[in-house]
């Protein structure tokens, strides 16, 4: 079965309308969820949490639409 990844994060953005954080140093990483739903879950609750701050944004990243297990890794992924 495939293992379908998915990392919460966030952060403050210098622009409302752009996904650039004013300091990726402070980026909020709220962590790895098993399944869609759980990752929903944790973003919704670092959302409501930061309601009150207009320039902050949360985004669930799909990391098992990132990798391709049938193809083969570079040079940098296999350091044996």
């Amino acid at each position: 079965m495939t293992q379908r990844l998915h990392l919460v994060f966030g952060g403050e953005l210098t622009d409302t309308q752009k996904t650039t954080f004013t300091d990726v140093s402070q980026i909020d990483v709220v962590g790895i969820f098993p399944d869609y739903k759980s990752a929903y879950s944790a973003w919704k609750d670092a959302a409501h949490r930061t309601v009150d701050d207009a320039q902050t944004r949360y985004f669930i990243a799909h990391l098992h639409r990132l990798r391709d297990e049938e193809a083969a890794a570079s040079s940098t992924e296999e350091l044996s």
